[in-house]
């Protein structure tokens, strides 16, 4: 008989990859419906297009590289969709898919696979769309519903610029930063639609509070600082969406939790940074990268003493 002897602590459970992945598609769901919905059809192809390149490029990488096909655990799907919920609706379809490509080859397989990247697959290809295409991707369509009747507030029907809320949300109604009725990308609009999404992934367990707690607390606490008004600093961007959906990745962000409230706190101070000092208005993606170059770091001094394991001296 063999036996396997490890360190505790020892958890037995019934979920697997696939089971988590479902999960967060169906967090995911609100926040898919209501971009459709403010967006039209067209959000919709962008993120068909961006599901299908991820799920495509991991079967034919996985398929060239002679290893197990895994693409039914869901994973490219949830990293495909949230790749295109980080679009701007009116983006040329071949950016999404372009952006899935990265995401899955580049960060993801590349590294070994799921659970072995240190960064985030789908903040990684949005950062480098970014830096490659920033006209494209910042070009923002205002909701379908809102054509014609929101000259008065924006005065056009696109508008041009890495997070245009940042410097004109203060004149828009609350009801409308939290329902969507802004531009944007197609995920990070409505954030009713996160928030339930938040709600349903810390009923079900798939993630804790310390991360996006610790994230949006800290934007709301720095802004305030530096004279900015908190709840538009939150509601405002893409703050809400990479809080909860993006820098809670399992693989990205810290073990322990107090690991992960330095994280969130790490990420928050960031964005307040990058949006008041530097050139760029929004910073929630190069935030979430950085914190999660700083991942294992923050692991290295948060984790605890195990057990039976021998002190080193100096």
């Amino acid at each position: 008989m063999n036996l396997r002897v490890s360190t505790g602590p020892h958890l037995l459970t019934r979920e697997n990859t696939q089971t988590l992945m479902l999960d967060v598609l169906i967090a995911l769901a609100p926040t898919t419906a209501a971009g459709i919905y403010l967006f039209g059809l067209r959000a919709a192809w962008v993120l068909c297009v961006a599901v299908i390149a991820a799920v495509l490029s991991e079967y034919i990488w996985l398929k060239l590289m002679k290893k197990t096909i895994v693409i039914g655990d869901l994973s490219a799907v949830v990293t495909g969709l949230i790749v295109g919920l980080n679009m701007p609706a009116g983006v040329s379809l071949w950016i999404p898919a372009l952006g899935s490509a990265i995401a899955i080859i580049l960060v993801k397989q590349l590294f070994g696979g799921i659970g072995h990247n240190f960064m985030n697959p789908a903040m990684f290809a949005r950062a480098f769309l970014l830096a490659s295409w920033p006209a494209r991707m910042t070009s923002f369509l205002l909701p379908e519903r809102l054509l014609g009747t929101s000259q008065a507030a924006f005065g056009v029907d696109m508008i041009s610029g890495a997070t245009p809320l940042v410097t004109k949300a203060r004149n828009i109604p609350l009801s409308d930063l939290l329902l969507g009725n802004i531009p944007g990308t197609i995920g990070e609009v409505c954030k009713v639609a996160i928030l339930i999404g938040l709600v349903y992934m810390l009923v079900v367990k798939v993630v804790s509070w310390h991360v996006p707690v610790f994230f949006v607390g800290t934007v709301a606490l720095m802004s305030w600082l530096v004279g900015s008004d908190p709840l538009v600093a939150i509601l405002s961007g893409g703050v809400l969406f990479g809080a909860v959906f993006m820098a809670t990745d399992y693989v990205t962000n810290p073990m322990q939790k107090i690991g992960q409230c330095i994280f969130g706190l790490g990420c928050g101070a960031m964005v307040v940074i990058i949006r008041s000092w530097g050139n760029y208005p929004e910073g929630v993606t190069y935030a979430i990268l950085f914190m999660n170059c700083l991942t294992p770091l923050i692991d290295r001094f948060s984790s605890k003493r195990v057990y039976g394991m021998v002190k080193k001296h100096a």
